[in-house]
């Protein structure tokens, strides 16, 4: 934009001179640079004389919202007492997720927490914390992986469909998945969330559509996976028969779309909500202002996201079977929910952790040696209807580089009868907890229905 407009040029115009004059500039910078000095100048003053029109714009909402009723930044002290909680597993979780945990508790919007049994030390919540606010959400409450979730398809065929086929759904999982940042599919899907009105409406998401339609219906690194494996229904409630079946069960999240959105909004909310360092990460967006109605949404769109990707995971794997999906269970566990707590409404964070309201389904997977198991919600409110999102590390990556080798993961594996495409040592099943301790710290949040016994496994290749 030529000749480059200064604080002094928004005051001629009738600008307050206060802190939306350096929001203007911000956002001049950042979206209007090719545009004609005396072009933006002529939306400022419409804004300007009009500023309630321009309230959730994508663009100027912000400057709107400075205008109308600005948001008051102050520095946020902790509370000394901390929110009633719960922890699962207690004698399980390190001192260190737990501190960090009772951090979470006290700050001035906290509500109720508990913690997962398969927790451990994370930025902002630990993974496996579960947190309830008033009228606040915290991204890194929400986690970097917006909409992480699992995703299962049982299929009309039984277990013994592995029997001599073991070398085509090897190769399945090779042509048909994809993982990490680079890795895209040559026949790329279109998903009607695509088209969602918001990737117009907020410059954010403008700019990530298409790495958005890019990546749709891929996998992310670390520990996202996709398996094949065999499902073993053991209630007679299930909604299929009770036997074994096979499944196909996936783990990822919203891709480079959630990883940038969270960037974004968490770096608002420190802005916006100054907290003592040790917690700044767990610093919230408040749902009244602009930037919080926008999170909102915006979280919202990447947890459909998420969704899309593992539709396509399936539809495209189910197609090359040949076979009929009978049964699908899926779930978040990197999301807040609008829920109830105590007879009011709270913001619900579930930072790796199952949702298991009454009746809910979902899966909690263990390790690629370790069945996951299918479980029904018990509605427990104590646990803010939560329960763990898997078996929870008990050794970092870091660690595991250190402690184990590729032989010894691959003998791991072989004894096992798991095939393992991709994948790295930091994801070696020594890695984790002990699914089965995990289960049996929370038999009061979830009752199992079924298992997934992994028999194949791809992740990415490091």
């Amino acid at each position: 934009m030529g000749n480059k407009l200064k604080g002094k040029d928004l005051l001629k115009i009738g600008f307050p001179n206060d802190n939306s004059v350096n929001i203007a500039l911000g956002l001049i910078s950042r979206y209007k640079k090719k545009e004609s000095k005396e072009r933006v100048l002529a939306e400022l003053s419409e804004l300007l004389h009009f500023p309630d029109e321009y309230i959730g714009d994508g663009i100027w909402g912000k400057v709107a919202e400075g205008l109308v009723a600005p948001v008051e930044v102050k520095f946020n002290e902790l509370k000394i007492e901390r929110s009633p909680f719960l922890i699962y597993g207690e004698n399980e979780i390190d001192e260190q997720t737990k501190h960090q945990f009772y951090q979470s508790l006290k700050l001035p919007v906290s509500v109720q927490g508990a913690l997962m049994p398969d927790a451990h030390y994370g930025y902002g919540l630990p993974i496996g914390g579960v947190l309830a606010t008033k009228n606040a959400v915290i991204p890194y409450g929400v986690g970097v992986d917006i909409g992480c979730r699992m995703s299962m398809t049982i299929f009309d065929a039984p277990a013994s469909f592995f029997n001599g086929r073991t070398h085509q759904l090897e190769n399945l999982l090779s042509d048909h998945t994809k993982f990490g940042m680079y890795e895209t599919h040559k026949v790329r899907h279109d998903h009607p969330v695509l088209e969602s009105t918001l990737f117009r409406e907020i410059p954010l998401l403008k700019k990530l559509h298409g790495k958005a339609y890019q990546q749709l219906g891929t996998s992310g690194g670390g520990n996202h996976f996709v398996e094949f494996g065999v499902v073993t229904i053991t209630a007679n409630d299930a909604g299929i028969p009770q036997g074994e079946y096979l499944g196909l069960l996936s783990h990822s999240g919203s891709r480079g779309l959630g990883a940038a959105v969270a960037k974004h909004y968490t770096q608002a909310a420190i802005k916006q909500c100054p907290l003592p360092k040790q917690v700044q990460h767990l610093a919230w967006l408040d749902l009244n202002t602009h930037d919080g109605q926008e999170y909102w949404k915006v979280m919202n769109l990447a947890g459909e996201y998420a969704k899309a990707c593992h539709d396509d995971i399936h539809a495209r794997l189910t197609k090359k079977l040949g076979l009929r999906m009978l049964m699908t269970i899926e779930n978040h566990h990197n999301f807040a929910w609008k829920e109830t707590v105590n007879g009011e409404e709270c913001i619900v964070h579930r930072k790796g952790a199952t949702p298991a309201g009454l009746g809910q389904l979902g899966i909690i997977p263990g390790s690629m040696t370790a069945p996951g198991f299918i479980v029904r919600g018990l509605g427990n409110e104590s646990s803010l209807n939560s329960a763990s999102h898997g078996a929870g590390r008990q050794y970092s990556r870091s660690q595991c580089k250190g402690r184990f080798t590729k032989s010894e993961m691959m003998k791991e594996l072989g004894d096992s009868g798991v095939s393992l495409i991709g994948g790295a040592v930091d994801e070696c099943p020594q890695a984790y907890k002990n699914i089965h301790h995990v289960m049996g710290n929370q038999q009061e949040l979830v009752e199992t229905i079924g298992t997934f016994t992994p028999k194949i496994v791809r992740m990415d290749k490091r």
